[in-house]
């Protein structure tokens, strides 16, 4: 990873100083077409580290393709002094088609790691994935927003027990930092446990929506972590404020359903007993419910969505 060898990925080579594109065929539609996961591969002339930026493993989660195109359009990994990053902008292409998080059988391919080659299609695309590219990785940012109408406020997510996610975290400088255990089958989990490979996971915005303050983010922190890494020699610009950093976070749930509306957005702190949204009876039989912090903290995420039903999540407040 880090001498004069080629790095070979699919059916392509890139020794030091190569830049260019491979697709590795993870699958295939129903319509024969193949699923094909495009990444693009540049090459330093000096030996470092090699960095993957990956973004739609949900297919409906835009502002990591986004921060990953702008990237690539504005020529930042053509600076490269040392090292070689890997980009891919967009991992699950049926889902994006489809306007979808998952593939077609309904699975989720961050929920699949490591995956098989003869498994379902969530589960072929994670082996692509783990087979051809973090083989040959260092360090790893996985770019993904929040669910359905929720939004998330940019964020990095790291394994707590490992230091080199702590300094990569560190160095990208997002607003908020959180270092969190990662779910079972996820692609941090299995890069970190079975290849010892630490992943970042960027979370910004909100599904199938362009938030432009998490891809300026996004944008921002990639050129950071690449100064971090020895990889990019001008400094870029220090973030306007101190990242908020956060252990553990709990959900606040709709006690009945109704109109929500929040009147406290993320990114702000709360204290307990603050108000910070209400639901309201579209039928006006029953008073409005006031939704209230149950302790101290910071405002995480936050639901957009104007109809909630009952259990559904509002607010994510970190501690």
């Amino acid at each position: 990873m880090s001498d004069i060898h080629p790095i070979a990925i699919a059916d392509g080579e890139f020794y030091p100083g190569q830049s260019g594109t491979v697709e590795v065929v993870a699958g295939q539609l129903p319509s024969g077409n193949p699923v094909q996961i495009k990444a693009h591969v540049f090459r330093a002339y000096q030996p470092g580290p090699t960095v993957l930026f990956l973004g739609g493993v949900h297919g409906d989660e835009i502002n990591g393709v986004e921060i990953i195109r702008r990237c690539l359009r504005g020529g930042i990994f053509k600076r490269l002094e040392t090292g070689t990053v890997i980009a891919i902008p967009l991992l699950n292409i049926y889902g994006f088609n489809n306007f979808s998080r998952d593939v077609p059988d309904g699975k989720d391919v961050n929920r699949s790691f490591p995956g098989t080659k003869s498994g379902s299609l969530a589960s072929r695309i994670a082996h692509g994935l783990s087979h051809n590219i973090l083989t040959h990785v260092n360090l790893a940012v996985d770019f993904h927003t929040g669910g359905r109408g929720t939004y998330n406020y940019p964020q990095i997510r790291y394994n707590a027990e490992d230091l080199r996610a702590a300094e990569a975290a560190e160095a990208f400088a997002p607003p908020l930092i959180f270092a969190n255990k990662a779910p079972a089958k996820s692609l941090r989990r299995h890069a970190l446990k079975i290849l010892n490979v630490p992943v970042l996971t960027f979370e910004g915005g909100e599904n199938l929506r362009y938030d432009a303050h998490s891809i300026d983010v996004g944008v921002s922190g990639i050129a950071r972590l690449l100064h971090q890494q020895g990889m990019l020699t001008k400094k870029p610009p220090a973030p306007d404020r101190t990242p908020v950093r956060i252990t553990q976070s709990t959900w606040i749930r709709a006690s009945r359903a109704g109109l929500f509306q929040w009147t406290k957005r993320s990114g702000f702190a709360v204290r307990k007993g603050e108000a910070i949204g209400i639901i309201s009876d579209p039928q006006v039989g029953r008073l409005d419910k006031r939704i209230y912090a149950p302790r101290d903290g910071f405002l995480i995420g936050h639901a957009n969505a104007a109809v909630v039903s009952q259990g559904d999540a509002l607010f994510h407040i970190g501690e």
